[in-house]
């Protein structure tokens, strides 16, 4: 199991030494929430602490945008060190041209289901992605509790990619843990992002452990 842990539960108070902690432990990916108040009810940070965040590690960055009109931002997202730029299905009106200019910028391509939007709505995009991320809480704020009905979402996801040939990996967000987690990863899930259940873990790396063992 790919495990992104999420820097919006990190203390930002200590940036660095929860970096250097991720860096050590069995974290695959570096999940960045870029959230703009406008798109989600909620603004948590910009590209320079994208930036700061990979000068402490050679992780790739795994930026997921909940802000409105993100192909806008493709040129930043890219110098900012991202591997992967994630865009949400519902604040793309031309979600092919923006995974276009993702993949011209030199980075993979995601693209993020809100709870309420159904799987099928990525039948015309799904072969052009890298990843599919699929929302089990409500976006926009951390540490709220994992929405059941994704289980069936990531086997509706796991058959369109199965299907259609896609080479996607499939990536679910919020209230993750070992419990849920694991759910997921029957369902068909390749990659779990966990945020309070690392950053607020008696011993961290041990969590991350636990969810790549997965």
């Amino acid at each position: 199991m790919i495990v992104s842990p999420s820097i919006l539960s990190a203390d930002f108070a200590n940036l660095g030494r929860d970096m250097t902690m991720l860096e050590n432990s069995d974290a695959a990916w570096i999940h960045c929430d870029v959230m703009d108040g406008v798109f989600v009810p909620n603004i948590s940070f910009g590209f320079n602490i994208i930036k700061t965040v990979g000068q402490y590690t050679s992780k790739p960055l795994d930026v997921h945008l909940m802000i409105v009109d993100p192909g806008r931002y493709v040129g930043q997202v890219r110098d900012s060190g991202a591997a992967i730029m994630n865009v949400h299905y519902e604040a793309c009106t031309h979600l092919h041209r923006v995974v276009q200019d993702i993949h011209n910028s030199g980075m993979k391509a995601g693209v993020t289901l809100n709870p309420a939007t159904p799987v099928s709505m990525l039948q015309d995009i799904i072969g052009d992605l890298e990843l599919v991320l699929l929302m089990s809480v409500n976006p926009g704020f951390g540490g709220q509790s994992f929405i059941e009905h994704t289980v069936k979402k990531i086997s509706e996801l796991r058959a369109l990619v199965d299907a259609t040939g896609s080479e996607a990996l499939i990536e679910v967000d919020g209230g993750i843990n070992a419990r849920t987690g694991a759910r997921c990863a029957t369902a068909g899930a390749d990659v779990l992002v966990a945020g309070n259940a690392v950053f607020k873990a008696s011993d961290p790396c041990a969590a991350i452990a636990e969810l790549a063992a997965l």
